[in-house]
């Protein structure tokens, strides 16, 4: 059963937290895209399209955790310091993401209507780069989770 749990966990985290962390990666430059030509409108539904992957994959990312738990549950090592250290990491990548990411595009989003970007001094060039930092944390979080599940520090597995 176990393998099964771990086998389920890996692939919801990849099919889950990759789309997320990529389609949150591409948004600020499509956001900037977006301002820089405002008569784009593909690059308006781009942009949109990459917020809804954020949101609905944010939502079906819940399941990696529930995944994770249950694993380490099976493995017997929900007491392990890299174990706990990664829960706490995987909460703050969750609160940046609900928190900071996701409220951000949307509000990016309000502001590049069609109506807005033909009037002067539409859009907040600033405010796509601060999420591109935000977004650049939440990445780094989860990169920092993979390489804790990898090399489990103090793990006697060998790996």
């Amino acid at each position: 059963m176990t393998k099964f749990l771990l086998a389920v966990h890996v692939i919801a985290a990849i099919i889950a937290i990759g789309p997320v962390t990529v389609a949150a990666s591409m948004f600020p430059p499509s956001a900037r895209k977006v301002l820089d030509a405002p008569d784009g409108a593909d690059a308006l539904a781009t942009t949109r399209l990459l917020h809804r992957i954020c949101r609905v994959y944010a939502v079906v990312g819940v399941v990696v955790p529930v995944f994770g738990f249950a694993t380490a549950s099976s493995m017997g090592v929900l007491g392990d310091t890299w174990l706990i250290v990664s829960i706490a990491l995987t909460a703050l990548a969750a609160v940046v993401l609900a928190a900071l990411v996701l409220p951000r595009q949307s509000a990016i989003l309000e502001g590049l209507t069609p109506e807005s970007l033909t009037s002067e001094g539409a859009g907040d060039r600033a405010a796509t780069v601060r999420l591109a930092m935000f977004t650049g944390i939440f990445n780094l979080l989860w990169a920092t989770v993979t390489v804790l599940m990898i090399i489990r520090p103090g793990s006697t597995t060998g790996a």
